[in-house]
């Protein structure tokens, strides 16, 4: 068992009763140690959900009620974070009820989705708040029958006295829980008593989402409210004349408005907004840098071969290394401009009110579409409210708040309540997306075939640093040299899932490849005997943990039958991210000349699995995304204005196209980590292993197809 203390009695746990008699525990979540408690009723949680949004809350009926703060856009967070709760609590599941917190900053610290950190930052957070209110209940139990507290158990919401025979479940108590003094320290149960986490459980929203329930942003609507359809400038572009006269024309069109680089057409419903959209004759002309991708490349090569870099990290003498080498390899792998996709374009509801607003909608950081808004409103950012609805995908999309601004600047010049939508036509082309990257990495090998030095240059458009400067293999070559070039381009980029790593991961992992091979070693024992000098001997600072990695690659060899099947290719990527660990391997078989993939197996080390069934899904997603932008994804762009419009012309991966997933958990006693991202990163290295391992033809670029070394050959993935 483990016992959490708290630092300060300023900061103790205070419970004050209601004469309702319902509990209500809230949180101050800004200090780890630190919670607070109240009690209200649950008329009065629910009459003041906006105002308390950290709490469980616990009837006299026994019924348990549980805010989840944290946006939900299918990382299942809204169903894994009140398992913890109810675990640590000893709760009925059955018995639990969840609802979606707003923004409220006073009782949160990290109220956004993002990173794969929700689990890891809230997790002891989470424990405290079950513990804390298990707590309460027994004491109020114990002192109700005038017994030891020591001897009382509690399962699935009853609290049972084995001496006595005296049982009763959690609303029999609360009223006398309210009176109780918090206690200084709370004890978390043992993982190995675990009887919520660890076990599949549904969606919690699973009911309304197959039933097409109103869940989205984009299924809010309110009495009133107009309807706002955005046309942005071309990047480096800004508006000289607009002619909006055929759009007025439009049947539904109230007004066409123009703020900054661009232009609203206001009005009753979408579908008028859309054809009015089209008909605005606007003229734009150069504010900055008007780029198109042929530009984009040139630049890459300049940058590549330019001496200036920022040094992220250097062991060593590389230089003397590279001269004294037997054998260096060298390779480089670029990567495009992606958009996010998610399946719920942008969309958000704003409705200014002199120095008030009201913003509701999908968003991965209600905070910063609040202190947006304050900012274009010149008000203070506690007089707007921000409802999160849960979001159809987001991948990083959604941490901007653009289209929040968008909302609060057409709702302010119309004086009413505005929602804007974005078509799949906008999402694609409106900017924000995945950083275009491209590296150079250079190895150094003895007379033996160990790699003694490594080189990397990484260069990016708005992507800050490229690399992951202490991430394997640093720490198991001896000299060592990673830089990184940023580039600030006029397209708009933001965090795209597992930023960075997403295709730094795949040309690190085929690069490792291209090593093994000129070292004449296994590719998976290539790496072991590597994260094996890691453990023994390591150089410089280590940002993973070796034996972790040692165990996912070790694991994948075996689950996959690494080298045993004669009739299958395979390719293998091993890659840390956002605190977990995954190892994959991807099957290709040759069908009529194709390298066709037909399994990736997956193995991931996130610490404890809060739910299978969630966890399994995130593996499974990550890896479908990964492979399908990997294969297919490639957005171009032509005098600042993509050249790719829509899912015709931007590929996605189809159902057809999924190979068998096969996914695996190990099991540790580590604390949860991050899964939304991890196992999305070594996909795309695991299936150009394979896809080599089966053609001989390396695969250095993304999208896979469209890689002209391989005209003659079709690259192919599908379903066994």
């Amino acid at each position: 068992m483990s016992t959490v203390t708290r630092a300060s009695r300023r900061d103790f746990l205070k419970i004050a009763g209601t004469t309702a008699g319902g509990l209500f525990i809230g949180f101050n979540w800004f200090s780890c140690d630190s919670p607070k408690v109240e009690v209200l009723s649950t008329e009065e949680i629910l009459s003041q959900a906006k105002n308390f949004n950290s709490y469980l809350s616990i009837s006299p009926t026994g019924d348990v009620v549980i805010y989840s703060p944290n946006p939900e856009l299918g990382q299942n967070i809204k169903t894994s974070f009140p398992m913890v709760v109810a675990e640590e609590l000893d709760a009925d599941w059955e018995k639990v009820r969840v609802i979606q917190a707003n923004l409220d900053t006073e009782k949160y610290d990290r109220q956004l989705t993002g990173g794969s950190g929700a689990m890891p930052h809230s997790w002891e957070r989470l424990r405290t708040a079950g513990a804390t209110a298990k707590y309460v209940l027994v004491a109020a139990a114990a002192k109700t029958w005038n017994v030891p507290a020591e001897e009382i158990t509690v399962e699935k919401g009853i609290i049972s006295h084995k001496g006595s025979g005296k049982s009763a479940h959690f609303g029999e108590f609360v009223t006398e829980a309210a009176t109780m003094t918090a206690p200084e320290q709370v004890t978390f149960k043992d993982k190995k008593d675990f009887k919520i986490i660890g076990t599949p459980v549904k969606n919690v929203d699973a009911k309304e989402m197959y039933t097409g329930q109103p869940l989205y942003g984009l299924d809010f609507y309110r009495e009133g409210m107009l309807h706002a359809m955005i046309q942005r400038a071309p990047f480096g572009m800004k508006i000289k004349s607009v002619d909006d006269a055929a759009a007025r024309a439009v049947t539904g069109v109230q007004e066409v408005v123009t703020f900054g680089n661009s232009v609203a057409v206001v009005g009753s419903s979408t579908w008028p907004l859309m054809k009015a959209k089209k008909l605005l004759r606007i003229e734009y002309e150069p504010e900055g840098k008007v780029e198109s991708s042929a530009d984009h490349d040139r630049i890459f090569k300049e940058l590549l071969a330019s001496g200036k870099a920022e040094v992220r990290r250097k062991d060593g003498n590389v230089d003397a290394a590279f001269k004294n080498a037997a054998k260096v390899v060298s390779a480089e792998y670029q990567c495009p401009f992606l958009a996010h996709s998610p399946m719920e374009p942008e969309n958000f509801f704003a409705h200014v009110k002199g120095d008030k607003c009201e913003l509701i909608g999908p968003t991965q950081t209600p905070d910063r579409a609040r202190q947006s808004a304050a900012q274009i409103l010149g008000i203070p950012a506690e007089n707007i409210t921000v409802e999160i609805t849960r979001l159809g995908g987001g991948f990083g999309r959604r941490l901007r708040a653009d289209y929040v601004e968008e909302a609060v600047e057409v709702s302010r010049a119309m004086n009413a309540p505005v929602k804007v939508t974005w078509s799949r036509e906008d999402e694609l082309t409106g900017g924000a997306y995945r950083p275009a990257v491209r590296y150079r990495f250079e190895a150094a090998l003895d007379e033996s075939g160990n790699m003694i030095a490594y080189k990397l240059r990484g260069v990016g458009m708005n992507a800050g640093n490229t690399t992951r400067e202490h991430n394997f293999p640093s720490g198991a070559v001896d000299n060592v040299l990673i830089e990184s070039v940023n580039y600030e381009s006029s397209i708009t980029t933001n965090a795209w899932r597992a930023p960075i790593t997403n295709f730094l991961a795949y040309a690190e992992q085929s690069f490792l490849d291209e090593v093994a091979l000129e070292a004449g070693k296994d590719p998976v024992q290539f790496r072991l005997d590597l994260l094996q000098r890691a453990k023994t001997n390591p150089v410089g600072e280590l940002g993973y943990d070796v034996d972790r990695m040692i165990g996912v690659v070790q694991a994948a060899k075996e689950k996959s039958n690494w080298g045993k099947n004669p009739n299958v290719k395979q390719g293998f990527s091993v890659y840390f991210s956002h605190r977990s660990y995954v190892a994959q391997v991807a099957d290709i078989a040759m069908e009529g000349g194709t390298p066709t993939l037909k399994k990736i197996t997956a193995v991931t080390d996130c610490g404890m699995v809060i739910n299978p069934i969630g966890a399994n899904h995130q593996v499974r997603g990550g890896i479908v995304d990964g492979m399908g932008h990997a294969m297919y994804g490639n957005l171009t762009f032509e005098n600042g204005v993509p050249k790719q419009k829509n899912y015709d012309t931007y590929r996605l991966i189809r159902m057809k196209e999924v190979p068998e997933i096969e996914t695996h958990f190990l099991t540790t006693d580590f604390d949860p980590t991050g899964l939304g991202e991890p196992a999305l990163p070594p996909t795309g290295g695991s299936i150009a292993n394979a896809i080599f391992a089966a053609t001989g033809r390396r695969l250095r670029s993304q999208p896979f197809i469209e890689q002209k070394e391989f005209s003659d050959i079709k690259l192919d993935i599908r379903r066994a």
